[in-house]
């Protein structure tokens, strides 16, 4: 996984890269016709450098690590009990054509003994996701980063998406991905791999296709 800038460094980095993003969208207006100086558009540039550098890709700025709040619980170490942490909201914007993709994460973890805040779970999930993405290398990104943190025995992450770039353009159909990663025990007995994806299916929300639009 990529380094993290630190200090400093990371503010004036996060200023020079809004500049320069705020630079490009008014190349990019200009280049479809249009006039950046018309009222509409005039704060446009701005507005959308600060989208991309504080909230679509923060996690290029955040180290997830920094979220991290574990918990050693005695009663796990010697138990084969699973835990599952389903429906985590995540968006992230495809690489391919710069458009959103979005639905939920899942994980079931079997416990060395070490157990992740709850809410930990989403915060490090959606700084992962807030980078130019593909579906299938988050999902390995989520997987390396809880095992990474937990060291279970076995973890389980599922993502299923609605991917945006083949709703609105190409074959505009309301397709969804559904990606997974086994890490652990999961990997090697089909029961147990059976079982949390149980677990999963019977918790899970769906994931809005978008009908007809």
């Amino acid at each position: 996984m990529r380094g993290y800038a630190q200090g400093r460094s990371v503010q004036e980095d996060v200023r020079s890269r809004e500049e320069a993003i705020r630079d490009l969208v008014e190349r990019l207006l200009r280049a479809l016709g249009e006039d950046p100086q018309r009222e509409g558009l005039r704060e446009t540039p701005s507005r959308v450098s600060r989208m991309w550098v504080e909230e679509l890709a923060v996690g290029y700025f955040v180290d997830p690590l920094s979220y991290v709040k574990t918990f050693e619980v005695e009663e796990y170490e010697s138990r084969e009990g699973l835990i599952a942490v389903t429906n985590i909201p995540t968006r992230s914007m495809c690489e391919h054509h710069l458009l959103p993709f979005f639905g939920y994460t899942h994980v079931v973890y079997v416990p060395s003994g070490r157990v992740l805040g709850f809410s930990k779970f989403a915060r490090a999930v959606n700084v992962l996701s807030s980078r130019l993405q593909i579906q299938e290398r988050l999902t390995e990104q989520v997987a390396d980063f809880l095992d990474d943190v937990l060291k279970p025995r076995g973890l389980a992450v599922v993502q299923e998406m609605l991917h945006t770039c083949a709703l609105i353009r190409g074959v505009r159909e309301a397709m969804t991905m559904t990606t997974v990663a086994l890490r652990g025990v999961f990997r090697e007995q089909r029961e147990l791999t059976n079982l949390a994806l149980q677990v999963i299916s019977s918790s899970k929300l769906p994931v809005p296709r978008l009908e007809g639009f």
